[in-house]
């Protein structure tokens, strides 16, 4: 047995003296240089502005500036609780849109990951992967103008139903078919992006627990059931958790450049309502009470959504 020399001993023995903060700071002084740019401009473009939500409380007028205009208290507010029409439309049509997303954009990544996942060929996997990225890459107006191209009423599916004598379909001008559309673009747009963080996922997962399921004589679908999908549970849940706090966050270039062709009153969400009512309409106050009223709901939502993963035994966004 090999003793240990008694300076070693005391060493190890001794308890850990807990530095200070600022000898912590001393320390990690090139990491704090290197992180600083970054915390600067964090500060600056993201928490600065906030200070300008004090308008909401105000009766805004730009040409005397923020400090000069009048309190009004809540008075902005007044759409919110009098349920005006405008603002309860926008809020209808936002909660539709978010709900056909959370169904229908949401799972597809999974689903595609799991096809990837499922494809023998590396080479093969590859390609697909890249052709399924590059639409995210695509700005908004490329993408409205790519739907329009292929489903507008002189666009190719219309093009081939004149062609063979049969009638033609309205999509991008129907109302009726609005919120389907932009769920659809959504859909084509990012589900190939949001595969990565899958496929990382299912990279993951232990091969032995496969092996061991396939001995106890479990198929694909049990495997899928009972490995896979447990593999996967923590970061749907934690992905769910963000989306739910973007919930009332719809898109505003994707909608302001569609809204011509089937109306306001069928494509206005809660972003181009403050859009038009604090810019257009120079309600500056309004459309800073609203905007302030949607962030404050999607922090709630993040909240409560991250204590019900608690309560159900998973890790959430953060630890408790």
């Amino acid at each position: 047995m090999t003793a240990h020399p008694p300076v070693a001993v005391e060493a190890a023995a001794a308890p850990r003296r807990r530095m200070r903060w600022h000898q912590r700071l001393l320390r990690d002084r090139v990491l704090v240089l290197v992180a600083l740019p970054g915390v600067v401009s964090l500060l600056v473009f993201h928490y600065l502005p906030w200070l300008g939500n004090v308008i909401a409380f105000k009766d805004y007028q730009p040409y005397i500036g923020i400090l000069e205009s009048p309190w009004v208290g809540l008075n902005n507010f007044r759409v919110i609780w009098e349920g005006d029409p405008g603002f309860l439309n926008a809020l209808s049509n936002t909660l539709i849109i978010t709900l056909l997303q959370v169904l229908i954009v949401f799972p597809a990544p999974i689903a595609l990951a799991l096809l990837l996942d499922s494809l023998i060929s590396q080479r093969l996997k590859k390609v697909v992967q890249s052709i399924l990225y590059l639409p995210h890459f695509l700005s908004w107006v490329i993408v409205v103008a790519i739907f329009q191209q292929m489903f507008g009423n002189a666009g190719l599916l219309n093009s081939f139903l004149r062609t063979h004598d049969l009638a033609t379909v309205s999509i991008i001008t129907n109302p009726e078919l609005f919120k389907l559309l932009v769920t659809s673009q959504v859909l084509w747009k990012d589900a190939g992006w949001a595969t990565i963080l899958f496929l990382a996922a299912l990279a993951r997962i232990d091969v032995e627990l496969y092996e061991a399921s396939a001995v106890d004589g479990a198929g694909r679908w049990r495997q899928l059931w009972h490995v896979t999908l447990p593999g996967l549970r923590s970061l749907i849940v934690l992905l769910l958790i963000l989306r739910l706090g973007d919930s009332l966050t719809v898109g505003f270039e994707q909608i302001i450049l569609q809204e011509p062709a089937v109306g306001r009153q069928v494509s206005e969400v809660l972003d181009t309502y403050v859009f038009n009512h604090a810019i257009l309409a120079a309600d500056w106050g309004q459309g800073a009470a609203v905007g302030l009223v949607k962030g404050l709901v999607g922090v709630l939502l993040v909240l409560g959504a991250n204590r019900l993963a608690h309560r159900l035994g998973e890790r959430g966004i953060y630890s408790r």
